[in-house]
């Protein structure tokens, strides 16, 4: 299952989505094209969604064409799982800063 409303704009739903999806490579690839989109539709969270991506990014690029070990996999799917639950798109500035600081202080693999 990998197909996401393409009207997502708010945040439990792209929670709701990536909670659903097994924990391997194409789900994270997959993951950055939502957030491709959702950064075009909505330019007040490309800042969000740019530093989720790069995040992302980071995790394929280690392991691309390479295996993918299930404990590594697993837990990287509920790191990003938990820091996107705990984002508040609508949030004020405050809150909006402190979602982006802990997303740039994130590590998937540590």
């Amino acid at each position: 299952m990998t197909d996401l409303h393409p009207d997502l704009h708010t945040h439990p739903d792209l929670h709701s989505w990536l909670s659903q999806q097994p924990h391997g490579l194409r789900t994270f690839r997959t993951f950055q094209q939502k957030l491709e989109t959702l950064s075009k539709d909505d330019p007040e969270q490309r800042g969000v969604c740019r530093l989720l991506s790069g995040l992302v990014g980071n995790y394929v690029e280690t392991f691309d064409e390479e295996p993918l070990p299930v404990d590594v996999a697993d837990r990287a799917y509920g790191r990003l799982l938990d820091l996107v639950a705990s984002l508040d798109l609508k949030g004020n500035s405050d809150r909006r800063l402190a979602d982006i600081n802990r997303i740039a202080a994130c590590d998937l693999l540590n």
